[in-house]
């Protein structure tokens, strides 16, 4: 396996092909063993990976705090390579709640100093907002994390699940390097809109849930009893009928995969690497073992035929159910 880079849109850094997100390390996907979390970011960054993607709000600090052990206890020349990007902006109560976001310029800077005391490190490489608040407009957002770029705090500035509207508007307010938002080969709504126009003004993407959440991983039953917690138990795909009708997907794509002699997850990461230089997938592993089978999609090569055969098994639009349950899904832009 040879790590390859890509870069990060017109005015971003170059980053490996692949980058950690390292969320579920610490939230939403039921526990995490702390000690193979760190040893999962060590064995990342020894093959390569530069790229770690983490929010502020992802356990309440909890996963900064864990990018930052990993990150001291790592080799100095790992440590060095690391490029941070993080999400700001939800509000979160003691319970666990969710309440909203804030996007002001006074809280984006406050945010900033938390993170950088948890991760312990000097600037953030990449800042973005993790979704719109509807009451600020994103140029304010914007302008206060390239404030925070001129002190030499952030390095780039991002986005995250916003329409081409709000990412015009944020492009003219200061350089914008990336937009995280989900794709997958059953996520395919940036295709229309979005991804013509962040190719129109030179940002990258960075895509989450390239695996959709481990759903088309090819690791996941029917049968599996998802824990207390756990952001799955209520996501509309992974409900009843939904699950049943995705996971025949899989079926269709591990056949694919099976005639190639590589694994569903590898194929699927490949095809998201396939579809331009300007994408960068975001892996989410918790273990090393799923690290390096996900670090095998980079020797995936798909012809013309393979990806033929998956645009025929999984046509876009193919998937039941919605990314996100409703109320989730009233706070992201298309």
């Amino acid at each position: 396996m040879t790590m390859l880079t890509r870069p990060l849109g017109n005015t971003g850094p170059q980053v490996s092909a692949l980058g950690l997100g390292c969320m579920g390390m610490s939230a939403l996907y039921g526990e995490a063993d702390r000690t193979e979390s760190i040893a999962t970011i060590h064995a990342a960054l020894e093959a390569g990976v530069t790229l770690l993607d983490t929010g502020d709000f992802y356990a309440m600090g909890h996963n900064e705090m864990l990018i930052g052990e990993a990150l001291r206890t790592a080799p100095a020349a790992r440590r060095e390579q690391a490029l941070i990007s993080v999400k700001f902006g939800a509000l979160r109560g003691p319970d666990g709640s969710w309440l909203g976001y804030d996007g002001r310029p006074a809280a984006v800077k406050s945010f900033a100093a938390y993170s950088l005391q948890r991760l312990g490190v000097d600037h953030i490489d990449v800042y973005r907002i993790a979704r719109l608040d509807p009451d600020v407009p994103i140029e304010e957002t914007v302008g206060a994390i390239a404030e925070l770029v001129e002190q030499g705090y952030v390095r780039h500035i991002g986005l995250s699940e916003v329409g081409a509207g709000t990412i015009r508007r944020a492009a003219a307010t200061a350089p914008v390097s990336d937009l995280q938002i989900e794709y997958s080969l059953i996520s395919r709504g940036i295709e229309d809109e979005i991804l013509p126009t962040t190719r129109e003004l030179g940002i990258g993407i960075t895509a989450y849930g390239v695996l959709s959440r481990g759903l088309i991983s090819g690791h996941f039953t029917a049968d599996r009893q998802l824990g207390a917690g756990d952001f799955r138990a209520m996501s509309p795909r992974f409900q009843g009928d939904n699950l049943r009708h995705n996971l025949s997907l899989v079926e269709a794509l591990r056949k694919i995969a099976e005639q190639k002699g590589v694994s569903v997850a590898q194929i699927a990461i490949a095809w998201v690497l396939s579809r331009g230089e300007d994408i960068v997938p975001l892996v989410g592993a918790r273990r090393r073992d799923r690290l390096t089978e996900a670090l095998g999609a980079l020797d995936v090569t798909l012809e013309p035929a393979d990806l033929a055969a998956i645009e025929e098994a999984i046509p876009a639009g193919a998937a039941a159910g919605e990314r996100y349950p409703a109320a989730q899904m009233a706070h992201l832009e298309s």
